[in-house]
């Protein structure tokens, strides 16, 4: 057995795609396993395809106030099996991320200094998979004979494509974190000693988001896992138990990036923030407001509309939310609506009177609405969209994904112009697989439009 520590590299990979931008976006899942490594005496490296920051630049990035921003991007061909099914089309397609000279110079640096034992490499989207296969077949270019695992969405989506696709030596599916231990044992011969329990959050150290080279927002990740299996989304497969952070362990984490890093920025990436909130929530937004923090946090995941009640509002308005995404998915209330119910009439005016009571402005304030869904009424997303407005806030069209492992999968496949089975890339919500009609992709660019 091996005493002395590996070296493990951790990848972020390029994004392929039609259009792309930095909406708070990190790997929360690889940074993760980064600190358990570092907790354990392993040597951990970073290497971020998609560096907005990298150290090669020579003008200063593009920052938004509240930490966001526009990826560099190169036009790129189409995969084959996209192109094949897409004959014509006319978006451009990009390589989004780091400039790909700037990735080879860092991997040609790890190839001729302290080359790594392993690569681990994760994955989002799953029609980000040729950006996946790129990636990984630059590190095998540079780094030959090092193991490349694979893991995160697409891995675990998309699992059959990935492991014939990939590139990857290893392809794993759902959390990473339970199977650390052993992989590294596998690939390197060394035994960590400090095996966080699955079930207790609190004893997992703060995702590394330190490798970064600089740390424009700070996502926060208070629970692992959905209560919801709403059937469009892939949340319980991926996570099929709800486990949640004490309040306590969630505002030592907010002040760790701030006062030690000076973070401002925090986007939730919960599914659950506000469910039941007098445990979870309400604490933590008690400290953040006792400890009276210059900071901004957003909820681009969407929050639980149920759940915004006049107390909620306030908290969140007095510890400095800025930006709140209601999940709302349609106006249409009646009992015998085609897809799942989550929320009232009632509650939705509740919770949109509520924050606007509390100080919300317009700006701030936005409900996601379905589009592109399998057979959708547009007529019916017209109506959501004029509602919306009429409330004072504003409407977000969400683009739907065919998602594998759904339970809207098959209805998808079975409505889809498009093949979506053939490539992963097919999904893409940019190219509105299961919009069936030129006239109804015709009527969603007019609807784009109304939700200023």
């Amino acid at each position: 057995m091996k005493t002395d520590p590996p070296h493990i590299l951790c990848v972020n990979p390029w994004i392929h795609d039609f259009a792309a931008f930095d909406f708070w976006a990190k790997p929360l899942g690889l940074l993760s396993m980064a600190a358990i490594l570092r907790q354990n005496g392993v040597r951990v490296s970073y290497l971020d395809c998609m560096n907005r920051f990298h150290p090669k630049r020579t003008r200063p990035a593009k920052v938004q106030r509240d930490g966001r921003g526009p990826f560099d991007k190169t036009p790129i061909d189409l995969p084959g099996p996209m192109a094949a099914h897409l004959p014509g089309e006319t978006k451009t397609f990009s390589r989004y991320g780091t400039p790909k000279e700037w990735i080879e110079a860092d991997l040609e640096t790890l190839a001729a200094g302290d080359r790594p034992d392993l690569v681990m490499v994760t994955s989002l989207m799953t029609y980000w998979a040729s950006g996946v296969a790129e990636t990984i077949a630059a590190v095998k270019e540079f780094l030959p004979g090092v193991p490349v695992v694979l893991g995160g969405i697409y891995a675990s989506l998309c699992r059959d494509h990935a492991e014939e696709f990939s590139g990857a030596d290893r392809v794993i599916t759902g959390p990473g974190e339970p199977e650390l231990a052993q992989l590294i044992l596998e690939f390197t011969g060394f035994a960590m000693d400090r095996i966080p329990d699955p079930g207790d959050l609190d004893h997992w150290p703060f995702p590394a988001l330190d490798l970064q080279d600089h740390l424009a927002y700070a996502p926060i990740l208070t629970s692992r896992g959905c209560p919801f299996s709403c059937e469009y989304c892939a949340s319980s497969f991926l996570e099929p138990k709800l486990r949640r952070r004490s309040p306590a362990h969630v505002f030592k984490e907010i002040r760790h990036w701030h006062d030690n890093f000076g973070v401002t920025n925090f986007p939730f990436y919960d599914d659950a923030l506000l469910v039941n909130p007098k445990r979870y929530a309400f604490p933590l937004l008690k400290k953040i407001i006792d400890s009276d923090l210059d900071i901004n946090f957003h909820t681009p995941n969407a929050i639980h509309i149920r759940e915004v009640t006049p107390r909620s509002a306030d908290l969140m308005f007095r510890a400095g939310f800025k930006a709140i995404r209601l999940g709302l998915e349609t106006t249409d209330f009646s009992k015998n609506r085609h897809h799942d119910a989550k929320v009232r009439k009632d509650e939705f005016y509740g919770a949109v009177d509520s924050l606007k009571r509390a100080g919300f402005n317009r700006e701030q304030l936005g409900a996601y609405l379905l589009c592109g869904l399998p057979g959708q009424d547009l007529d019916d997303v017209e109506a959501s969209i004029t509602l919306v407005k009429s409330l004072g806030i504003l409407p977000v069209l969400a683009y739907y994904t065919p998602i594998p492992h759904t339970p809207m999968w098959p209805d998808a496949v079975s409505r889809a112009r498009l093949d979506i089975t053939a490539h992963p890339g097919l999904t893409n919500n940019s190219l509105f697989p299961c919009v069936c009609s030129q006239a109804e992709l015709d009527r969603i660019s007019q609807l784009k439009k109304m939700q200023k």
